[in-house]
């Protein structure tokens, strides 16, 4: 067991949890938010989850305010949201801070583990640029839907820009990979 999966989480609905729930499985990792451009990644989230979950994968969604408020809702409207539009099966977490000084200790070790993503994080900033929004820097996650590959033994082996789709081909790549170590 990693000192990552040992980190103290909430279920969505309230109940303690921690990714030690997912020992000896591969974990993607994703801060999500219901009101962002990023949103209908949710649908290829859900279609990576149900395609390699019975190979050992669990997507993990962390709702996050952090980008543009573009996640305001209480843990229990973005559970219902997501569920109604998007049918999401993977585990939802309680919503968290995952930049700056207040951020939950997962996302510090995430972005401590791994402090630069795979994509063209550039491409994204200057996205960000031409709508007034100032990009954090590495290693402090970019945006919304910004993903983390963890590896069966609870490792962060890999972190994708928020632009890359789940079902991009240097995510899908990445995922059998872990699945097949």
């Amino acid at each position: 067991m990693t000192a990552l999966q040992d980190i103290p989480l909430k279920t969505i609905s309230g109940a303690d949890s921690s990714l030690q729930a997912f020992a000896g499985k591969a974990v993607l990792v994703v801060n999500v938010a219901s009101k962002c451009g990023l949103t209908k990644q949710y649908e290829a989230l859900e279609r990576v989850y149900e395609t390699y979950r019975d190979r050992g994968l669990v997507v993990a969604g962390f709702p996050s305010n952090d980008f543009a408020g573009q996640e305001p809702g209480t843990n229990a409207e973005i559970a219902q949201f997501c569920q109604a539009t998007f049918g999401v099966a993977f585990p939802l977490f309680e919503k968290v801070t995952v930049v700056g000084p207040n951020k939950h200790p997962l996302y510090a070790a995430l972005t401590s583990a791994r402090p630069t993503a795979t994509g063209d994080k550039n491409a994204f900033r200057e996205n960000l640029k031409k709508h007034g929004i100032s990009a954090n820097p590495d290693p402090e996650v970019l945006w919304n839907f910004e993903k983390f590959l963890l590896n069966k033994r609870g490792e962060v082996v890999a972190r994708f820009a928020p632009q890359l789709t789940p079902d991009d081909p240097a995510v899908i790549q990445a995922i059998e990979a872990v699945l097949a170590d």
